[in-house]
């Protein structure tokens, strides 16, 4: 079941395969070729726990031959594991009494029994003293979470790794967790301590089991851009030598990143639709991926403005490389959503900016405050009084 070195953790790669068979922007022949690999990985592995779920789901047609043949293989390995447990409690020490736990715990990660395999992990750990060891058991427990895209269980075991760091920990298991914890940010839309972990991360990631360094670097590059400012950007993402090396490899990226900092807005607008299916295609963006596409126009927006107090439309709507009529439309959203400050002179084609003033606005809002509180009082000593 363990991921070797430098490799993806198999059940996670069908995750995500299982997760483009219900995308409909994946077309019918990728589909097929999909279904046949997650099939023969289920088959190849005895995953009859995964797959009774997705027959329920209609993912696929129920082979009750291949179904009661899975059965049956792990019926018998559970029993192997059942003698091995036995026999190391039996004539061995504690030592091995926790690797024969440990090895059961294993396969039904492997099946796809999640519960089973909490359970057996918690059994595990119960035999477990050295905290490596236990950190070891909660980066199981992660990469069930991910599996299933369990938040809940997730977020319990961040917690706990985070305890369990208290008691003492090597560099090496707290580099992986915060990569861990990344994802985990990332996946529910705290994007700012995403790209914080990610970066910390990224001259130290041996985090292989979760997914592969350019993915890590799509990670950090997408959070980031849309987290720091323009200054932080280029020291932290566009002249680190260790995304230099790989954000080539990533269909668009490099540019999406560049001329977004070079203010090579057209350029950009090109690499952003080439970017949006990976976007719209990985497991764990497609639910932000609305909210990131609107988050993102706003940071390009903002700095396109931030160099003008006023421009025309016709003049922004040519450095996007768009028409006046979408600008227009973009821009108007946008300014009613509060994201952008600036405003339309629809009669004269021109966008004037109105920066606000965040001296003045703390100001009114220590005032509003301070007034809200006074007619607290006030009713108070009425109370008070009667």
């Amino acid at each position: 079941m363990e991921a070797e070195e430098g490799t993806q953790q198999p059940q996670l790669v069908i995750a995500h395969k299982l997760f483009q068979l219900t995308q409909n922007d994946v077309d019918d022949i990728e589909k097929v070729r999909l279904r046949d690999e997650v099939f023969n990985f289920i088959i190849a592995n005895d995953m009859a726990p995964l797959y009774e779920t997705l027959v329920s789901y209609k993912i696929f047609d129920l082979d009750q031959k291949a179904l009661e043949s899975m059965r049956a293989k792990i019926e018998e390995e559970l029993k192997k594991l059942d003698e091995k447990i036995a026999d190391a409690e039996e004539n061995l020490g504690e030592s091995e009494v926790r690797e024969a736990h440990l090895a059961k715990s294993l396969f039904y990660i492997r099946i796809g029994d999640k519960e089973k395999a909490l359970e057996q992990l918690k059994l595990t750990e119960s035999k477990t003293v050295a905290v490596g060891q236990k950190m070891d058991l909660v980066f199981y427990m992660l990469q069930i979470g991910f599996f299933h895209k369990d938040f809940d269980l997730i977020s319990k075991n961040i917690d706990k790794a985070k305890n369990l760091f208290e008691e003492g920990g090597d560099w090496e298991r707290k580099n992986r967790l915060k990569v861990f914890e990344g994802l985990y940010c990332m996946s529910t839309r705290n994007f700012k301590k995403a790209a914080d972990l990610f970066l910390d991360s990224i001259s130290t990631f041996t985090t292989y089991e979760l997914f592969p360094y350019d993915t890590f670097v799509f990670y950090t590059v997408l959070t980031g851009i849309i987290s720091l400012d323009r200054v932080s950007l280029k020291q932290k993402v566009v002249d680190t030598p260790e995304i230099l090396t790989v954000i080539g490899k990533i269909p668009y990226l490099s540019d999406f990143l560049n001329s977004l900092y070079d203010c090579q807005y057209k350029s950009f607008f090109t690499a952003f639709a080439g970017l949006t299916e990976h976007i719209k295609l990985d497991r764990y963006l497609h639910p932000h991926f609305r909210y990131y596409m609107r988050e993102i126009r706003t940071v390009v927006y903002s700095q396109f403005l931030e160099s003008y107090k006023s421009v025309t439309i016709e003049a922004m709507a040519k450095a996007f490389g768009v028409t006046v009529d979408f600008i227009d439309l973009e821009l108007s959203r946008f300014i009613a959503a509060g994201k952008l400050h600036c405003k339309i002179d629809k009669v004269a084609g021109v966008l004037e900016t109105n920066r606000p003033d965040s001296k003045n606005a703390l100001y009114q809002a220590t005032i509003k405050q301070g007034d809200f509180l006074l007619n607290r009082i006030q009713k108070l000593s009425r109370v008070i009084d009667l």
